[in-house]
């Protein structure tokens, strides 16, 4: 059975930084490709970066580039979102979610059908 949990979110302060972590579980993580979304109050959810664990490729929408970094660890299968110079806007419910592809990941919520339950950032002074 495939789980993700994430943990890392909480209270920062604008300019500040912090890293979540997904813990997969259940399935091959090799043949998964895994994304990060969010969601904020009265918003769509939309994607943040995702990786392809086969060959560690990677994508992020354009708007977070810089700022977000998505990595992974194969011994703790569990994958990482570095969120660096954080803004009041990025503040939102972030999930994780996987999908078994052979494709370049997709950072779309529509492309994965396993999530976890989520953890909330909230960036405010």
């Amino acid at each position: 059975q495939v789980q993700l949990v994430e943990s890392g979110g909480g209270l920062v302060q604008p300019g500040g930084s912090l890293r979540l972590s997904c813990v997969t579980s259940g399935f091959l993580l090799d043949y998964f490709a895994v994304g990060w979304f969010r969601q904020a109050p009265g918003k769509e959810r939309e994607g943040v970066s995702c990786i392809r664990n086969s060959d560690g490729s990677t994508d992020y929408v354009d708007s977070l580039k810089g700022r977000f970094t998505i990595s992974r660890d194969d011994v703790e299968n569990t994958i990482y979102l570095q969120m660096n110079n954080l803004k009041p806007e990025d503040t939102a419910v972030y999930y994780c979610a996987a999908e078994r592809t052979i494709l370049p990941c997709a950072v779309r919520p529509s492309a994965y059908s396993h999530w976890g339950q989520g953890t909330q950032v909230t960036v405010a002074s």
